[in-house]
């Protein structure tokens, strides 16, 4: 038995939908003959001249036409399911026109435009016909007072006869009627429903189209995360020529200075604590540099630990939620962490939040984090941080996203798909 394409309705909003179903069983009828004529017609006719110079424009014509039958009967679909069905069709390149039939004839929708204008002959001239005789023959019944005196057929069935020949057995069949409309109605949105619900099996995008959109998206943000990666690699080098490298070359150079003062007797306590500070201040330096790649917490105590150590750090009040002993692959917890990171830095730089909270849950199969803060909001996801964050997410094939009204609270939500 198909799933109702919709949800189930109760009292008054049921007549719209059941007048919307019936619209679209009795449109049906015309539209399945167009569509199995138009569909004959075509295959034939390209089929023909398929062997001529003809064939190629003719085959790219038909399917023109045919995607646009198709998209019709999208729209009518998408009316009776509230929500419009979106298109499965792939860009086709400029090029030959062998080429644009090869694009084209590779595309699954383009064949199941062709099954659908097919099968729906047969289902839109059993829904309908079947439609508008529940209709129909329901209705009579409901409103039999008012004509069954104006047939009467002294040769109907002893059961019949009674009903329409006098007037109480016409109240009867009105009172059966009335009595029989919700069934009829009900029966009329199931019509509707499972016609509708092979429309969108077939018209509606397939495994294909998604699969291309993904690949696409993953070599979009892949070509990203290189870029990313190089910026990240160049400002390592500049941190580390900056900042360790110059301390610990000015204590080499502190120290050298010590050795020819011990040569010739004089005091080298001072350029020796120098050299030690100079030392200590290089390696706060590369710590500090470590915990911007990946921070030893994450590895040593797990995403929770990382951030509740990161949330004792923040000047802002920060409540982490989630289970302290459940651990995520490392290319999450990094990512998450960094998520947070940047979310309590921008809350308490930028909005002038006093509070916030971090929520980690994981569902089968997804792991998400998500920051609220009691901040001004108005943050902007296009941001060089935020931005950052983005690529950093969707390497992962997660989404990051941003809820930030003008007055607050601002939400930064991060999905990860996690296997396992």
């Amino acid at each position: 038995m198909p799933p109702r394409p919709w949800k189930t309705l109760t009292g008054a909003a049921q007549v719209p939908r059941t007048g919307r179903s019936l619209g679209y069983l009795v449109t049906s009828l015309a539209a399945g003959v167009a569509g199995f004529a138009w569909s004959l017609a075509s295959t034939l006719a390209v089929g023909l001249v398929s062997v001529t110079q003809l064939g190629p424009p003719a085959f790219l014509g038909a399917a023109w036409v045919t995607r646009r039958l198709a998209t019709i009967e999208r729209h009518r679909a998408g009316w009776l399911l509230g929500a419009p069905i979106g298109s499965p069709y792939l860009p086709v390149e400029d090029g030959s026109t062998r080429q644009r039939i090869r694009e084209v004839a590779v595309q699954p929708a383009t064949w199941r435009d062709l099954a659908w204008l097919v099968v729906l002959l047969p289902l839109g001239l059993a829904g309908g016909i079947a439609g508008i005789v529940v209709t129909a023959v329901t209705l009579g019944m409901a409103v039999a007072p008012a004509w069954a005196w104006a047939v009467p057929n002294p040769n109907a069935p002893f059961l019949i006869k009674p009903a329409m020949t006098t007037t109480p057995g016409r109240f009867v069949l009105s009172l059966l009627g009335l009595a029989l409309l919700p069934v009829a109605a009900w029966l009329v949105r199931q019509l509707a429903g499972g016609q509708v619900w092979v429309a969108r099996a077939l018209l509606a995008p397939g495994n294909h189209r998604q699969l291309v959109e993904r690949a696409a998206r993953l070599a979009e943000s892949r070509a990203r995360v290189v870029d990313a990666q190089a910026a990240e690699l160049r400002r390592i080098e500049r941190d580390l020529h900056d900042g360790a490298q110059a301390r610990i070359v000015a204590a080499g150079i502190t120290l050298a200075l010590a050795e020819r003062k011990l040569r010739t007797g004089g005091e080298i306590v001072p350029d020796v604590r120098l050299a030690r500070r100079q030392l200590d201040d290089a390696l706060a330096e590369l710590r500090r540099l470590v915990r911007g790649i990946h921070p030893p917490i994450l590895t040593d105590r797990g995403l929770y630990q990382a951030l509740a150590a990161l949330a004792a750090d923040s000047p802002l009040a920060v409540e982490v939620r989630g289970d302290p002993a459940d651990r995520y692959p490392a290319a999450i917890e990094s990512a998450a962490y960094f998520v947070a990171a940047e979310g309590l830095a921008n809350a308490g730089k930028h909005a002038e939040a006093t509070s916030c909270q971090i929520v980690l849950t994981r569902t089968p199969g997804l792991v998400t984090v998500t920051l609220t803060d009691d901040g001004r909001g108005g943050a902007d996801l296009t941001g060089s941080g935020l931005s950052g964050l983005r690529q950093r997410v969707e390497a992962l094939d997660g989404t990051l996203t941003l809820t930030s009204p003008v007055g607050g609270p601002t939400s930064l939500h991060a999905e990860f798909p996690c296997a396992s």
